[in-house]
């Protein structure tokens, strides 16, 4: 593993506590000159073994689908435009699914990983258009499952979205944080450094509450002054069944 990096953060581009943790490590990054590798897990390849109908609210198995076909192009993005260029990327992405409301963009789970919505989002951050084919190229799938398995062997394999490496090669990896709620610029660095400190303590394995207040997101409704409804996130995840 590369050792010019503070920070490895595993993301799917269609998980929501991801894209808010991403944010909140983004003002840590800029207040702190924090160096972050934007690395890939897929949710859909963490659950190929689940009956979605069975298991899953409606549209999961297409947004995870979608999540997927995100990380193929973001990796051809990294092959061909170099590492640097994944983080505005998925910027780019989460700010589309993620921060405008489904009332003035409504949006469907298959309509995230959908070529007419990346095209402008590549734009946007100046990478050629042409590079949306990768959506359907499974081919880059054997990348993003290698990598998937590489964030699951730092951390086990009963966890979800995001994953962090902590000064990597040598630190700690966690699950999450997952927050609902984006902390303010001055609670940013003050909360990650509890977090680094859990994490550089070597006995720690896992904090965890599983019921989530629903993302503080203009996609989910619930805006910056709200605070959403809060649910019991089972086993980490939505589903309906263990």
């Amino acid at each position: 593993m590369s050792t010019e990096y503070d920070l490895h953060f595993y993301f799917d581009p269609v998980c929501p506590f991801a894209w808010l943790t991403s944010k909140w490590v983004r003002v840590v990054a800029a207040q702190r000159d924090y160096s972050v590798d934007w690395r890939f897990i897929s949710l859909r390849i963490l659950n190929s073994h689940i009956d979605y109908a069975a298991h899953f609210p409606p549209n999961y198995e297409e947004g995870h689908t979608a999540g997927l076909r995100l990380l193929r192009v973001a990796a051809r993005v990294r092959a061909e435009h170099g590492r640097d260029a994944v983080g505005p990327l998925y910027e780019a992405i989460g700010t589309r699914i993620f921060d405008t409301s489904r009332d003035v963009d409504p949006l469907s789970a298959s309509d995230q990983g959908a070529q007419h919505t990346l095209e402008p989002l590549l734009r946007d951050v100046g990478l050629p258009t042409d590079l949306a084919e990768a959506l359907d190229d499974k081919a880059l799938d054997d990348e993003i499952r290698a990598e998937t398995e590489e964030a699951l062997a730092l951390t086990g394999r009963d966890v979800g979205t995001p994953i962090l490496h902590f000064q990597p090669p040598g630190g700690t990896a966690l699950f999450g944080p997952v927050i609902s709620r984006l902390p303010s610029a001055d609670e940013a660095g003050g909360l990650w450094d509890h977090v680094v400190a859990l994490a550089a303590f070597p006995g720690f394995a896992e904090l965890k509450r599983s019921l989530r207040e629903r993302p503080q997101l203009a996609s989910f409704g619930v805006g910056p002054e709200s605070v959403g409804k809060e649910e019991d996130w089972h086993g980490g995840s939505r589903r309906t069944k263990k």
